[in-house]
């Protein structure tokens, strides 16, 4: 008798799926213990060729890596990702995607190979109830994701997944959706969100890129009034980004940079505090502006 016929005789086949599921948590588990709750990150990744300088910025996830408790994984949500439907990777080993064009040859040599988390995937499709979320073997590693995660981990020894951003949404829902992955939070997962708040890349002067500061009148004046809404927890407001003003509808005219913040915004408790860091403009239409819940 084969183990198929044996296990319908036993009436136990019906069983499989539910022994199954719990083999699979058992194995996240132990691979994911209890933790006290990690910090989340939003980080402005600006330039690619951050992935390689070493600069105020980079140096200041460097130090981040240093003093935050090293992670089990990193669930990174890239402004880079665009999808219809939320997606997440789940494959063993991503791939380092360099999703860019125009920059010298060594920034398209770098590799960042971080293993992935399929256990994680599945555990984090099962905690967001918002959406269906579909495993992921294709995409990998944006430049969003390994141009800063390099720096905080720079032996890709820690599993680095990304979870896509659905562009059809709005902003309110982004940030509900964010708010369903705070289990992750203790369970050694360190939540990044890389874009860029002040991001128009039309009005870029790319000959000031490295000119700390430099910023058109808008750009100054959109940065202040969400740096104002973040301080003062005007998170409603910073999901509705396009009913506050011009300036900010001139810093912000496609939201694929601004929504990776609207994830991290959902996950900070009321009780949480958190800093903002690298506030600086550059090439006078991007932002740097970044965020940690301390």
């Amino acid at each position: 008798m084969d183990r198929l016929t044996f296990l319908q005789s036993l009436g136990l086949l019906s069983l499989m799926p539910f022994t199954n599921a719990f083999k699979t948590l058992e194995k996240l588990n132990d691979q994911l213990k209890p933790s006290p709750k990690m910090p989340v990150l939003f980080l402005g990744h600006g330039s690619p060729m951050n992935a390689l300088e070493q600069n105020i910025f980079s140096n200041e996830w460097a130090e981040l890596g240093r003093n935050i408790p090293n992670p089990a994984a990193v669930l990174c949500i890239s402004a880079h990702w665009l999808t219809r439907g939320t997606s997440i990777t789940a494959m063993e080993a991503p791939k380092t995607i360099h999703d860019f064009g125009g920059f010298p040859k060594a920034l398209f040599e770098v590799q960042y190979p971080a293993p992935g988390n399929p256990l994680l995937a599945k555990e984090t499709i099962q905690l967001i109830k918002h959406t269906q979320v579909v495993e992921d073997h294709d995409w990998g590693l944006d430049h969003g994701t390994w141009s800063v995660i390099r720096h905080l981990y720079p032996k890709a020894d820690i599993p680095v997944l990304q979870l896509s951003i659905d562009f059809r949404q709005e902003g309110s829902w982004h940030f509900e959706l964010g708010a369903q992955l705070e289990k992750l939070r203790e369970r050694g997962v360190l939540i990044v969100g890389s874009g860029n708040i002040v991001h128009n890349l039309r009005q870029a002067d790319f000959s000031k890129i490295n000119t700390l500061d430099f910023g058109y009148e808008w750009a100054k004046e959109s940065s202040l009034l969400i740096n104002q809404c973040l301080q003062s927890r005007r998170f409603e407001e910073l999901c509705q980004y396009e009913k506050l003003g011009k300036a900010v509808q001139f810093a912000i005219p496609t939201p694929d940079h601004y929504y990776p913040l609207l994830y991290i915004l959902g996950l900070i408790n009321p009780k949480e505090e958190f800093r903002l860091f690298n506030d600086r403009l550059v090439a006078g239409s991007l932002s740097m502006t970044s965020l940690i819940s301390v």
